[in-house]
């Protein structure tokens, strides 16, 4: 049957042909092709089969009928108002344009988007192509999106059962091969640089990268030993090799033609961003309020040259004589004299006018509807009656206008005011909330329907109406089955013309937050009184010269503006026959309108633009098309500017079948002033009507200038009419006070008149600023007494009081003191061939502000059968060409899956819910482009170092005494050996001979109890008893330490001074090793076993550790020994380049003769490796004085002795959580209870519980574990409560770590487990780094610790500025614990070495006994150790030896009291130096940008930033289906900007666990790099801003 309706010209044509040609033709028929496209296609497919003959042109053929298109197709598109944004002009310039452009942009990267993320659509083309009509109006499947979205929620793992940090890794390439994912490259385990990068360009981005480039970083000789999760967990990771230049390791250097893919994206980004938009500016920062100011008016701008505009009067109101002098008599006189006359028609779903009402039907039906309220409601026991002047809800479908105009006037009768609404339904409508919140403020309590719509409510089980959100509850009446009145009834009188007659509900739907009377997307209800309805009907009957019996055809919506004021009021005020086209006929037969004046030689229409398109593309109904009759066709949104060329191209098509041109009378409306203007219908003198080609960058400057026909930038409009009769206009300001315009100033039209609405109901603040409106002269007087009240229209009034109107105030956008408006933004982006990648009809446009100042975001529904790599090459081309013809950037452009987009109840997009869920984050866009770069101009002046105005550290430190400021420097107690008299080991200076004497004189006393929780999964006993899996004292301590040292003597042929690598999991056996070592002189190197499930990740990582240490042997448990030689293993690392494995678990049983003691304290006690966070493993060298030092320092600070216990809960293998581990219990003596972390990921209960039941007062955790406990014990403490664990013991809950304190880590810990008994003064951190690992630590006597506010902008400039609590732009910076005793700290500016004041941000410089040694290379490079280690001041101390911490920080002397009675002086750390990113001249922390992240959507669990080639990269974590990946683009972004004036280059999001942490819970922002230009984290999205 479809077949047959293609004309092929008598061709025979094979079948698929005919179906391209179906295709075409339908395609023509939507509006997505122009003719002439369409004929150039046409020909181009029947050219091969035509006949031998001279060429001829061919004549254009039929157009196929809408009607049939529809039989061919389930459904049509709801909503299609693409058409008032068509523009052949604009077409061409954009076209233009777009040529103009791809001859110097540069490509832009193409997003990289894992395949499960496309929705359904984009995964292959459909050969069926599917139109933009046929989805907008059937109800999207969101179950069937959800499977298709939905992934395996991998969750984030905690260590034992962890896989890989990255998607590839190992020496398996088919690892993952049930995800179908990429095998790994085998050079990247064999420890080349990531990412195939030169491994000098990446060391010297890294080096561009650090904040301090004299200072040489520690050598970075392997990766980290295992990324890991929270607490020790095996971490989803590569071995992220980073190796230094003195490590041998397979360091050619690879060619920059062997750049992994995600390099040259961004390679080609950076290429894109090579134009500026705007020179920077090399000057220092301004700290101040005024850095963001909007960017200053451009003094070239066009400003308004004419006259302050006088008000203008429309023509005098002449009423006619014979006119009614009310609606109800005029329902009484027609309903009585000419009761037979059709008063409306309605046609049914196949065109016919089945339905009619008469006049005298109307007027009885009316009756008795006035008569059942006023006499009926309210009868019944707890119904409310109604009186005149309650508010009644009419709640009609849109294709019953005969029982809506029944409802309508029985509420007129009866004096009560009626209220429109839409039908309520169950699909994704928008706003229905706020139109039941809009009927509650009204009082609305009843609501008139029909028994149809009645019925198709939805209902409860009891079969009662639902209540809808947000609705009042309501009785619900039916108009068609009420009962008969008495005869001789009659409406009471009304007792005045003043009061509200109905009640126009209308939403703000505001493009911006700039330009609003109300909360944007708020629904307010326009009030009209009975005066003003009947004024209205006046003017409208005189201006449109209605006669009594002429019939109207009606398109338009008649519960609301145009639809209601033509359609239901004038008509029976002038007793017209209204003919309604229900909108559902429209999409079936969009000349049904046309047919129905042809038909009954209707003299009046009421139509859209968009009716009028659509009327032009149904030619096969041309023919019969008869306009001879019509004088007056209503252009209802004629003030659309884009209504011109509809209108045009309607005249054109039918003039010559009757159409007359002056018959054509568009008009502009609004709500609150209702008909604004009218072109009157019959003129034809050359004042009736004009048009004007205008400047849009003059209109966006708010100024009337004429531009050429031809110019790319120019807009078209054509008037509106003119000023009402009887109506005065004004135009005032669309800022600030409401100053008269000038001639040629844009600006916000103002009507006087008496049939305007009066007020928002209930809102009595914003009525004053709408309805009563003084404009003022430009010295501020008063320029009338009048009252005028604001359309929201933006226009200017023409000669001869022609009104043209540009734009509307809910459509205005300011973007850098330029006015765009939405509607132009569209027909922009509708000019760059839609057909092909969205629906025409479906477009959002709307600003967000974004550094003070708007943005533009552009939202588009995408086709299900566009490709990936085509969209986006239509989304570059919007860019340029809203670039080139608006000259503004576009921030966001984002398209989003078929039907996606909130809808109010007639169809259209629903602005204010598709706004709110961009910045929400639950619009969930196939595909976003983000052009920051292009947008924010108005960023903070960039900080240039000037090396010419270098100060000298002289001349700051003469500076600071002069201005009498404290140096910045503190220190712990002196040291003194009457600080430990009474116990024995004080005379020992090795831990070996400590050890060797508590065995002697306290053998029984227990040293260590290692706690396991075997209950903690059964869920038979939670939380679980602990139990103890090992314990040990002293003396079996010692021996076990002799026995070790035996099996290094004999099987391991090992010398003093030999380096034994110890491969133990946290627990006693690892420090019984550690001490078999010392007893025979071996120095240990503890290292962090290969994990069981990950051994192809982390054993490269111990491989490289055990060479880098020179580890003789290996010395390790059966397990690991068997683990070693496992396949997996071999696979991995040769069991031939192991040195030798020594097994503990076989020890032999001879006694050792003798323990081993150093000559001088000085000489090597063990090495001491860690993995920094900016992913470089550094060992340094620990001494035995060092050793004994340090922990005799941490003995006073806690107050540690034998009959005390301490709990301890971290990481064993390197800094402070090794020395409390093995080293602390052995010289103070105390009892060590252990509770490795792997337990704690078990459990999360069994750490609280063994403090709880052991009644430990001091307790050490990291910062995995704490945060371990507090997400899985958060909804556990009552639980937990009545099982009887109690914190109250606790005095000090310290969290070991090498960072900047995490306030809301802890202070989430204090408060969630403050029920618990858990002491908000317990909870501290301690502070240790490479060159010193314990220098800060709480103390048993030491004041609480300090938190201070300090400036962020400031921080990021090297200073610190102390704020109050809740400033802007604060930060909350916590002391990091208590200087240990003899600790003395300096702080130093890094780069000139002088020493600074208090209070002053630079870098920690450390002295104390236990300072590291130095650091351990392979070669024994020394170099780094007088920097390092042996650094001197330039001012101030100059004379002590100082060690570099590499950290920044600040000292400032508090108002405690220290237990010496002096002043406590605290201690911030701010962050690491090596971890600082340095963009647009200014430092950053990762900490602070990921923190801004964190809160910017509710879905990201976990994020982490680095740089690359001066971009900034953020990764995150999504917690969440994969299809919300791309809604954390836009948030992300738009956080960092706000908070911290930086432009994200690249956003990446990823699965849970993908970023790798270290055991201390340290993330490695570099692995994370290396493995990101590796292309190895298979990432969910990856945007490339603009």
């Amino acid at each position: 049957m479809m077949m047959a309706e293609v004309d092929t010209l008598g061709l025979q044509v094979p079948e698929d042909v005919r179906l391209k040609l179906a295709e075409l033709e339908l395609e023509l028929s939507e509006g997505d092709i122009t003719q002439k496209g369409y004929e150039k296609k046409r020909q181009r497919l029947l050219q091969p089969y035509s006949r031998a003959q001279p060429a001829k042109e061919v004549p254009s053929p039929s157009e196929p009928s809408p009607q049939t298109s529809a039989q061919r197709r389930a459904q049509r598109r709801l909503t299609r108002e693409d058409n008032r944004y068509h523009s052949e002009i604009r077409t061409e310039a954009v076209m233009q344009a777009l040529a103009q452009h791809n001859k110097k942009i540069p490509v832009m990267p193409l997003p990289s988007k894992r395949t499960s993320v496309n929705y359904h659509g984009q995964q292959k083309p459909r050969d069926s192509r599917q139109d933009s009509s046929s989805d907008d109006d059937s109800v999207y499947d969101e179950d069937a999106a959800s499977r298709n979205f939905h992934r395996g929620a991998r969750a984030r793992d905690s260590g034992a059962s962890s896989s890989s940090s990255f998607s590839d890794v190992g020496a398996s390439p088919r690892q993952h091969s049930d995800r179908g994912e990429r095998p790994h490259s085998a050079a990247y385990v064999k420890y080349q640089i990531p990412g195939n990068t030169s491994r000098q360009a990446l060391a010297d981005v890294m080096q561009s990268s650090r904040l301090s480039q004299h200072i040489s970083q520690p050598p970075d000789v392997t990766n980290n030993a295992k990324s890991s999760r929270h607490a020790d967990r095996v971490g989803r990771g590569v071995p992220s090799v980073r190796v230094a230049g003195n490590v041998g390791m397979d360091g050619d250097t690879d060619s920059p033609r062997n750049q992994g893919k995600v390099a040259a994206k961004i390679q080609q980004l950076m290429n894109t961003l090579k134009r500026p938009k705007r020179k920077p500016l090399p000057e220092y920062f301004q700290d101040d309020d005024h850095a963001l100011e909007a960017p200053p008016a451009d003094p070239n701008a066009p400003k308004p040259e004419g006259s302050t505009l006088t008000p203008v009067a429309g023509d005098q109101l002449v009423v006619p004589s014979g006119l009614p002098r009310n609606l109800e008599a005029a329902l009484h006189r027609y309903g009585s004299s000419t009761y037979k006359a059709l008063a409306v028609t309605v046609l049914d779903q196949n065109g016919k006018p089945t339905v009619n009402l008469t006049y005298g039907k109307l007027l009885s039906k009316t009756l008795k509807v006035a008569y059942h309220l006023l006499n009926k409601v309210g009868t019944k026991g707890g119904e409310s009656p109604i009186k005149p002047g309650d508010r009644v809800a009419l709640v009609y479908p849109n294709n019953d206008p005969i029982s809506f105009i029944i409802g309508f006037y029985g509420c007129v009768m009866a004096a009560v005011v009626p209220v429109p609404v839409e039908v309520p339904t169950s699909r994704r409508d928008a706003g229905g909330q706020g139109v039941g919140f809009m009927l509650g403020s009204l009082n609305v309590n009843h609501a008139l329907t029909s028994e149809a719509c009645l019925k198709g409510l939805a209902k409860t089980a009891s079969g009662e109406i639902v209540q809808f959100k947000g609705w009042p509850r309501l009785a619900w009446l039916s108009t068609d089955s009420m009962s008969k009145m008495p005869k001789d009834w009659q409406p009471p009188p009304k007792a005045s013309e003043d009061v509200p007659c109905y009640v126009e509900v209308k939403e703000i739907q505001s493009r911006s937050d700039t330009y609003t009377t109300g909360k944007d997307g708020s629904t307010v209800g326009v009030t009209v009184t009975r005066n003003g309805a009947l004024g209205h009907c006046r003017t409208l009957t005189v201006a449109c010269n209605y006669t009594e019996g002429e019939v109207m055809v009606c398109v338009l919506d008649f519960k609301r503006d145009v639809g209601l004021w033509h359609g239901i009021l004038c008509s029976v005020f002038n007793g017209m026959h209204v003919i309604f086209i229900p909108y559902s006929l429209m999409k079936v037969d969009p000349a049904s309108w046309m047919k129905m004046i042809t038909k009954y030689k209707a003299a009046v229409g009421v139509v859209k633009s968009r009716d009028m398109h659509w009327g032009l593309l149904a030619q096969k109904d041309h023919k019969d098309v008869n306009f001879s009759s019509l004088r007056f066709l209503l252009v209802a949104d004629g003030a659309n500017p884009w209504s011109l060329t509809s209108c045009d191209a309607f005249l054109n098509a039918f003039q010559s079948k009757g159409l007359k041109p002056e018959s054509i009378c568009p008009c502009a409306s609004s709500s609150e002033a209702l008909t604004v203007s009218v072109r009157r219908p019959g003129r034809t003198s050359s004042s009736a009507t004009g048009r004007g080609i205008l400047s849009m960058q003059g209109l966006s400057h708010g100024v009337v200038r004429v531009d050429t026909e031809n110019s790319l930038t120019s807009l078209t409009l054509q008037d509106c009419g003119q000023v009402m009769p009887g109506a005065v206009m004004v135009v005032v300001k669309v800022d600030g006070p409401t100053y008269l315009c000038k001639t040629d100033e844009v600006g916000e039209l103002c009507v006087y008149s008496n049939y305007t609405g009066v007020k928002y109901w209930g809102l009595q603040g914003i009525t004053s600023n709408t309805f009563q409106v003084q404009p003022l002269n430009g010295d501020g007087q008063l320029a009338g007494d009048r009252l005028y009240v604001r359309t929201g229209l933006l226009g200017f009034l023409g000669p001869g009081g022609l009104v043209f109107v540009c734009g509307s105030k809910e459509g205005l956008m300011q973007i850098s003191n330029r006015r765009h408006n939405t509607d132009d933004i569209i027909a922009t982006v509708l000019a760059v061939e839609p057909m092909k990648f969205i629906y025409r009809g479906r477009i959002a446009v709307f600003s967000i502000e974004v550094l003070k100042d708007e943005r533009i975001v552009i939202i588009a529904e995408q086709r299900p059968d566009c490709p990936e790599e085509e969209s986006f090459q239509w989304m570059s081309r919007v860019l340029q060409a809203v670039d080139s013809i608006h000259q503004v950037g576009v921030y966001c452009l984002a398209l989003v899956p078929p039907n996606y987009l909130p809808k109010t109840p007639l169809g259209g997009i629903h602005l204010h819910e598709t706004r709110k869920k961009f910045l929400d984050g639950s619009l969930h866009p196939a595909n976003v482009l983000m052009c920051p770069h292009t947008c924010v101009t108005n960023l903070p002046k960039p900080r240039e170092h000037r090396p010419d105005r270098d100060v000298t550290p002289s001349a700051v430190h003469v500076g600071n005494i002069v201005q009498g400021a404290r140096m910045a420097w503190a220190q712990g107690r002196e040291l003194s050996m009457a600080d430990e008299e009474g116990d024995g080991s004080k005379k020992h200076q090795f831990l070996t001979e400590i050890l060797k004497y508590r065995a002697q004189t306290t053998p029984d006393h227990n040293l260590f109890t290692l706690l396991n929780s075997k209950h903690g999964q059964s869920g038979k006993a939670w939380p679980p008893q602990v139990q103890v899996q090992l314990s040990i004292t002293c003396s079996q301590l010692h021996k076990r330490a002799e026995r070790i040292g035996c099996l290094l003597m004999e099987k391991g042929r090992l010398n003093s001074g030999a380096h034994v690598a110890l491969l133990y999991p946290p627990g006693i056996e690892l420090i019984a090793a550690f001490y078999g070592c010392l007893y025979v002189g071996c120095v240990p190197v503890t290292i962090r076993p290969p994990h069981p499930q990950n051994v192809s990740t982390t054993l490269p990582t111990v491989k490289m550790i055990v060479e880098v240490s020179k580890s003789a042997a290996i010395l390790t448990n059966a397990n690991i020994v068997k683990l070693l030689r496992a396949k997996e293993a071999i696979a991995v690392v040769d069991p031939k380049a192991w040195p030798p494995v020594l097994d503990s678990d076989d020890l032999p049983k001879k006694k050792l003769t003798a323990v081993y003691k150093a000559p001088t304290p000085e000489m090597l006690c063990y090495l001491d490796f860690s993995v920094s966070t900016t992913g470089m493993l550094a060992g340094v060298k620990m001494s035995h004085a060092a050793a004994t030092a340090l922990c005799r320092c941490i003995k006073l600070q806690c107050e540690f002795y034998l009959s005390r216990e301490a709990c301890l809960c971290l990481d064993p293998y390197s800094g402070l959580g090794f020395a409390l581990w093995s080293l602390a219990s052995i010289y103070s003596g105390h009892h060590s209870i252990l509770v490795p972390p792997s337990e704690v990921e078990a459990n999360p209960a069994v750490w609280l519980t063994a403090v709880s039941q052991y009644k430990v007062r001091d307790t050490f955790c990291s910062y995995g574990v704490m945060d371990l406990c507090t997400r899985g014990l958060g909804t556990s403490t009552a639980t937990l409560k009545a099982k009887g664990l109690n914190l109250s013991c606790v005095r000090i809950c310290c969290v070991i770590a090498e960072e900047r304190p995490r306030i809301q880590l802890t202070s989430s810990f204090t408060k969630l487990f403050g029920d618990l008994g858990l002491s908000y003064r317990a909870v501290s951190t301690s502070f240790g780094c490479r060159v010193n690992i314990g220098i800060s630590f709480p103390g048993a006597a030491c004041p609480d610790p300090t938190t201070v506010f300090v400036d962020l902008r400031a921080l990021r400039n090297d200073r610190v500025t102390l704020v109050e609590k809740g400033s802007p732009h604060s930060l909350c910076l916590m002391e990091s614990g208590k200087l240990l005793p003899g600790v003395k700290v300096a702080i130093a500016n890094p780069e000139t070495r002088g020493q600074c004041a208090d209070s002053h941000l630079g870098e920690i410089w450390v002295s104390s006994p236990h300072n590291a040694n130095g650091y351990f290379t392979i070669y024994g490079d020394e170099s780094l150790h007088p920097d390092h280690f042996d650094a001197r001041l330039a001012t101030g101390d100059t004379q002590s030896s100082y060690a570099r911490t590499g950290y920044l920080g600040f000292v400032r002397r508090t108002e405690l009291t220290q237990s010496d009675g002096g002043r406590h002086d605290a201690l911030f750390v701010v962050g690491s130096l090596d971890e600082t990113v340095m963009l647009r001249g200014m430092r950053f922390h990762p900490i602070d940008i990921e923190t801004s992240v964190l809160r910017s959507h509710r879905k990201i669990c976990e994020c982490a930033v680095f740089t690359w080639t001066n971009l900034l990269v953020v990764v995150v974590e999504l917690d969440g289906n994969e299809n919300e990946a791309l809604d954390l683009v836009p948030l992300v972004t738009n956080a960092v900007v706000e908070e911290h004036y930086l432009i994200v280059g690249v956003v990446v999001v990823v699965d849970p666990g993908v970023i790798p942490i270290n055991s201390r819970g340290e993330k490695q922002r570099m692995h994370l790099r290396d493995g990101f230009l590796a292309d190895q984290l298979d990432p969910i999205y990856v945007a490339y801003n603009m």
